[in-house]
């Protein structure tokens, strides 16, 4: 099974990219799912339901979310529509609307979210182990949404053996360390994001600067240039469940 893991999308830039290039790259490459991180969909904090629909209509099978998830209404209703295709982090607390961990075509997904430098949730150590006693299926990925790399390379190590990927969402900068731990794992601390590389973090510059240099409020607009949309593609044997290649990709918006 091939199967391609896209970084956290930004505003409209990110929406477009895949809209022009998904479909093709999917069919090109023989891709049989696609998971994406949509927390930043919209204007770069949540995800509307327009931004949602247009994204499931571009190729992406299962949507994952993290901190930003309840910036909007809409959420809600999206949660209550289509429950098996988008989800919320798992350690969120029990009322929390939403689900954490979903199974779809044979693929089960598990959205978490990290503790270190972030808002308060529970362990996802603790958390993710309780739900893979209920996971029958053998194809795991992970979306750990997360800010410090330590945390995220220990969930790498945790999980190594136990699912077939770990990948890394939050940071919208692409890591290097693409590999297949010793389990048959695969990994990579951020799959960086889809949205406008020439930024800070999807953000136009001059406002972030502006908040950098002098601790002023500013508001900080999406930015539009040079945009990719940058993931991994993983190939893992249904049988066993494990990863047999990782290899970083990366889709650019036509001029």
């Amino acid at each position: 099974m091939k199967l391609l893991c896209l970084g956290d999308v930004v505003g409209a830039p990110g929406r477009k990219v895949l809209a022009q290039k998904l479909p093709a790259f999917r069919a090109d490459a023989g891709i049989d799912f696609v998971i994406a991180n949509v927390e930043n969909a919209t204007e770069g904090s949540g995800v509307s339901a327009s931004a949602y629909k247009a994204l499931r209509a571009a190729g992406i099978d299962v949507c994952t979310t993290g901190d930003h998830v309840y910036k909007r209404a809409d959420i809600l209703t999206l949660f209550e529509r289509d429950p098996e295709r988008i989800l919320r982090p798992l350690n969120y607390p029990a009322g929390a609307a939403g689900r954490g961990v979903t199974t779809v075509d044979g693929v089960t997904v598990i959205n978490l979210q990290g503790r270190v430098f972030m808002d308060p949730s529970d362990d996802p150590f603790r958390v993710v182990a309780e739900a893979l006693a209920n996971v029958d299926g053998n194809v795991v990925v992970v979306d750990f949404h997360a800010e410090a790399t330590s945390e995220k390379r220990a969930m790498g190590w945790y999980l190594n053996g136990r699912v077939s990927a770990v990948v890394g969402t939050h940071t919208h900068v692409p890591t290097a360390d693409d590999e297949i731990l010793p389990g048959g794992t695969a990994y990579v601390t951020d799959l960086g994001m889809c949205g406008g590389y020439a930024s800070v973090i999807g953000r136009n510059t001059v406002n972030v600067l502006r908040n950098f240099t002098t601790k002023m409020y500013a508001p900080f607009s999406v930015a539009t240039g040079d945009v990719r949309a940058t993931g991994v593609l993983l190939e893992i044997d249904t049988e066993s469940g494990r990863a047999l290649s990782i290899e970083r990709v990366t889709l650019r918006l036509d001029d």
